[in-house]
Formats: structure tokens, sequence, C-alpha cells
């Protein structure tokens, strides 16, 4: 261990640091990279009277309506939440609601050239796939944007973090898989899974993580963060025929299960069932980040496969038991899906978890008093990762 001061502190860093991985940060950096980590306000606090699922009502994204013109389903993650309400297993004081990610958060995983050129209109018309972005100010596509999508990123580290506490966590967005250290691409602006998974193992919070990517696309963003780190075991499960086809960020692959459009539904469950027994056998993971994509649904556009929405709920009931069955927290990201029924089959998966006892969500009752997120910050509780030195 090493210590520094800071502010009149002196601090232990967490044990085993001083081999982490680090792609682009110099050594005289990673004391900065540790302290931006402990003092982020990303991490949540948490009351009995909520459960793990993370929302924030400005999840959607609103463009003087000319978001319906673009193939994602802008109102997917609101739509999520409205319905789950309506059926009454969750309400506003029970679900946790994430802080923005700062740039000082941001750069936990992104360069500063990266995020400097977030400015440029052009950038961001060519990452969200608007032509017409070209033309808008920044501080335009920051309000109606880039502000939502960093609002994204604090769910997904709220719900990482939260997994630990309550052995699982759901956030309604985020699995913005196509982003890395310095690039963006295919709606993805920030690469919430590295930053996530980064300040837990910065932390020591976890010293190895699982990301279970069964998304229809390679998740080529943070694949190409983790390349050579030995703490982070990735399977995924795609379509090699279609975007991105990035055959360095597959370099990163610890497993790789190739899926297409003549996939059936019963081949598919099989393939994801065995190839996760295999990898929960061999890799003693903290933490399963669980990027579940949609768009492998029949019809979509862009994930070209044939998946029912009976399979998309199996997928995801089979994932979660699998990850109670190996006593291994799992935290939940939306991720892709562009079809305008995806909203209600991700409500209905998650029903599911909820009927079958994977996940135990809450709604509140007349007497129960709103949450205020200032309550103190709860234990940690799990069993697998150690904490913080």
């Amino acid at each position: 261990n090493f210590y520094c001061l800071r502010g009149g502190r002196r601090m232990c860093a967490p044990s085993g640091m001083e081999g982490s991985f680090f792609p682009y940060h110099e050594d005289v950096e990673k004391d900065e990279l540790m302290w931006a980590c402990v003092e982020s306000s990303l991490f949540p606090s948490i009351s009995m009277a909520q459960c793990s699922l993370v929302f924030h009502p400005e999840y959607d994204i609103s463009f003087f309506g000319l978001e319906k013109y673009h193939p994602f389903d802008a109102a997917k993650w609101g739509n999520v939440y409205r319905l789950l309400e309506e059926w009454g297993l969750v309400s506003p004081s029970t679900v946790v609601h994430p802080e923005e990610a700062t740039r000082r958060d941001l750069l936990i995983a992104h360069t500063p050239r990266y995020l400097n050129s977030l400015y440029s209109p052009c950038v961001c018309a060519r990452i969200f796939e608007m032509a017409f972005l070209c033309i808008m100010p920044y501080f335009i596509t920051n309000k109606y944007l880039l502000r939502k999508m960093r609002l994204h990123v604090g769910g997904t580290v709220a719900a990482c973090r939260l997994a630990l506490e309550r052995n699982w966590a759901i956030n309604l967005g985020g699995g913005f898989h196509h982003a890395s250290a310095n690039a963006g691409g295919g709606f993805c602006v920030y690469a919430d899974v590295t930053l996530a998974v980064r300040m837990l193992l910065t932390l020591n919070l976890v010293r190895r993580v699982l990301i279970l990517d069964v998304d229809a696309h390679q998740g080529n963003g943070y694949e190409r963060d983790f390349i050579g780190d030995g703490r982070v075991f990735i399977l995924d499960i795609f379509n090699p025929k279609i975007y991105p086809r990035d055959s360095k960020a597959e370099e990163a692959i610890s497993r790789m299960v190739h899926v297409d459009a003549d996939t059936l539904t019963d081949r598919y469950l099989e393939m994801l069932d065995s190839n996760l027994e295999t990898v929960l056998g061999e890799f003693e993971a903290d933490l399963i980040v669980y990027n579940a994509g949609t768009d492998s649904l029949e019809g979509d556009p862009l994930g070209r496969m044939q998946l029912t929405r009976e399979c998309i709920i199996k997928r995801d009931e089979l994932v979660f038991q699998a990850a109670r069955d190996n006593a291994t927290p799992i935290a939940m990201l939306t991720s892709g899906g562009y079809q305008r029924s995806n909203a209600e089959i991700i409500a209905e998966s998650i029903k599911n978890l909820h009927t079958r006892g994977l996940i135990q969500l809450k709604s509140a009752t007349p007497a129960a008093a709103p949450h205020h997120h200032h309550s103190p910050q709860p234990q940690h509780t799990n069993h697998h990762a150690a904490p913080p030195h």
C-alpha cells in the first residue's frame, strides 16, 4: 500500500491498486483517479423503504419532436417505469434517482481530449446518428442530449454499487457499450460500463467482474477499455454480421458466442445457459454487470435476430437465477432495443423477475414517508467483495 496526503488527510490506497490497469493514465495520475472515485457523489444512499431499481424522470430524450425520426425509442426508459408503476410494483419514493455524472466522474473513464470533442456539434451528430445536430449549438445538445446521458451514467454506477448492497439492482437505462475512453458511436456517448467497473475496482469494492453482454451488438467500447485486464471477464453473445465488427475489441472478449437470425429461441437459451454456467464455474466474480439489450427481439431493424418476447423474458430469468445460484450480485442495464414494443417487454421481464422472487420491488403504502437522498450510507453487505482498505 502507499499513502497520500490530500487536504490534510492521510489515506491508504486500496490494496492491489499499484498493479491496477490504467489504459491511458500515467502513474502520477493514479492518486487523482483514486480520489475522483472516493469523492464521487454517484454512489447513492438507500433506505429500507426503497428497492434497488434505478430510474430518473429525465432519462427520456425529447428534442423538439425530432427524436421520433431516429430508430431508437427515446421514450423507452420512461415507458418501462410507467408500466411498472401502473402495475403497482414501484412508486416514485421507492426507486433510486441517480445523480448526474460530473466531468470529474467522466474522466475516470474518458480522456480529456474526447470529452472536449463533445463540444463539437458534428461529433455529437456522428455519435447520435442525427445529422441535424451539426447545426445545433453546444448548449442545446448538452441540455437535451448529453445531460440526459450523464444521468444514465450515474444510474449505471448507482446500480453496480447497489447490487453489492442488495445482491441485485436494475438501471432502467444505461448500457452504452459502444463508448470507450476516447470514442463514442452507435448512440453511445459515455462509457458507463467502463466507469462503473473501474470505480469499483479502484476502490477495491470488487476484485473481479463478469460483464455478460447479450445485446445483439458487440460491446466494443468497454472491451477496448479492458484489453489486457485480467480482473474483467467478458462473455459477449452477439451477432457478428452487424455493427460494429470491431476485431481489435474482440481481443478483450474472454468468451465469444456468435448468434444471428438463424439462431432460434431454444438454441439461444441453451447456448446462454451452458456458456454462463461454464464461465461462473471458471471465474469467481464479485459482480455480474448484465447488459440486457432487447435488440435481439424479432423484427428489430438493427439487431437482425429472431428471438421471441417469451425468450427475452426467459433469458433474463435464466441469468438472474444463475446469479442467485452462484451467490453473485448482479446489476442489469437495459442497453439497446429499437422497437416501440421493447418497453413493454422489458417491464414484463422485470415483473417476471419479481414474481419469481429473484428481485424484490417495492411500492409505497399510504403511510410511507418519502425518502430524502441525504439518508445515511448503508453498510456494505456483499460477502464476495472486500471492503476498501
